[in-house]
């Protein structure tokens, strides 16, 4: 083989390579190119997003704060319900005694009077004095 066929098939060669690499490179770098636009989609996306996310935490807090303000002023109307009820049943009981003393005193006022009706008719268990007798 002569020297020059020799040296044409190497210069064939190292210019396949060269042509190669090159494919090679350009191939890559639109590659690299075209994933670095994608990326940059997905981040503006991100960014985007962010913003949504902001806003969902920040009405989650709202939300919360306003639950915990609710349930603050359902635990003062418990407190508060919790204490009238205490009321109603001190000023019941004081009515029952009081009810109970003014029984007592119309009983009196049946024993003592001879011409009262009730004295003799009327049974222990039944109480309408607070029907019939409408005094103050």
């Amino acid at each position: 083989m002569a020297t020059s066929t020799i040296i044409l098939i190497i210069a064939a060669a190292v210019l396949a390579v060269l042509l190669i690499a090159a494919l090679t490179w350009v191939a890559r770098n639109k590659r690299n190119r075209q994933r670095h636009v994608q990326a940059d989609r997905i981040r503006e996306d991100a960014r985007h997003e962010t913003l949504l996310v902001n806003q969902q935490e920040a009405l989650a807090d709202e939300t919360a704060a306003k639950a915990r303000a609710a349930q603050a002023e359902a635990d003062v109307n418990a407190a508060q319900a919790a204490g009238l009820q205490q009321q109603a049943a001190v000023h019941r009981g004081e009515a029952v005694t009081s009810r109970d003393h003014l029984n007592e005193q119309w009983d009196r006022a049946d024993t003592l009077d001879p011409a009262s009706p009730a004295s003799d008719t009327r049974s222990p268990a039944s109480d309408t004095r607070a029907a019939v007798h409408n005094e103050p």
